[in-house]
């Protein structure tokens, strides 16, 4: 099933996806751009990705290649970098490029600590899709995020529907595409993932225990183009949803 978190008429309520948009916990059917559509869920720790998947790795770096990590590249994000389905996201006046990166995300179901990798999908609650933006003027070099690349006020996008688990048979299966303003720019498959989501959850929980609502973004294929204000952005994975955002200027945030 797909569950999502919206607000509307004063209030934040749980809804479910309805052929006519989405269903209220109340039986109220409402139509997508009735609501403001949060994270479908309110996540504890966010863990990111970064270079798991090797062509990705290779665009933003020539020199390098996936077999020069030893180990998985993980960083953190604060609650406060994620809005929902249709938000708007701001683009700094003084980024020269910034990039989109469609992932899928994971959610923790269960509290894991020193998982093995054969038992790690068991923890696994479900699925949603993440836009997580990249200002690449602003890394300190060209493969290792920093602060204000990944810890931007809305600058991650999530939803629009968490999925459960069971409704996904193969989460290593699931093609990704990104559009801009309708143009495909940016298309892959987890099945690419240098680190599949087994190996992620054995590595992350033998240093620390994950809980449930943990999110871990997997990272991105290659295809990243530059966007700009005013551009619609869709990033979709089948099965799991398709996500709409759009940029605006400083001034949109009074900045």
């Amino acid at each position: 099933m797909k569950h999502a978190r919206v607000a509307w008429a004063g209030a934040v309520h749980e809804a479910v996806e309805h052929p006519q948009g989405l269903k209220l916990a109340d039986g109220r059917v409402l139509a997508e751009d009735q609501v403001v559509w949060l994270p479908p869920l309110q996540p504890g720790t966010i863990l990111a990705l970064g270079l798991n998947y090797a062509e990705h790795a290779k665009e933003l770096a020539k020199e390098l290649s996936a077999g020069t990590q030893d180990e998985p590249l993980v960083f953190l994000k604060s609650p406060g970098t994620l809005i929902g389905h249709r938000g708007f996201t701001r683009r700094p006046a003084d980024a020269a490029f910034m990039h989109y990166e469609c992932e899928l995300a994971v959610v923790v179901g269960r509290s894991a600590r020193n998982v093995r990798r054969a038992d790690a999908m068991a923890h696994v609650a479900g699925y949603t899709v993440a836009n997580d933006y990249a200002v690449r003027d602003y890394l300190e070099n060209w493969y290792r995020p920093n602060l204000r690349v990944k810890n931007r006020d809305g600058g991650t996008v999530l939803g629009p529907w968490f999925v459960d688990a069971a409704d996904v048979p193969d989460p290593h299966a699931l093609a990704l595409r990104t559009f801009v303003n309708g143009r495909l720019t940016q298309q892959g498959n987890t099945a690419d993932m240098v680190n599949d989501i087994p190996a992620l959850i054995e590595y992350l929980s033998a240093f620390m225990t994950l809980q449930p609502g943990d999110l871990i973004l997997t990272g991105t294929p290659d295809g990243v183009v530059n966007v700009n204000v005013g551009d619609e952005v869709v990033t979709e994975i089948d099965g799991i949803g398709r996500l709409h955002n759009t940029l605006v200027g400083d001034d949109s945030f009074g900045r």
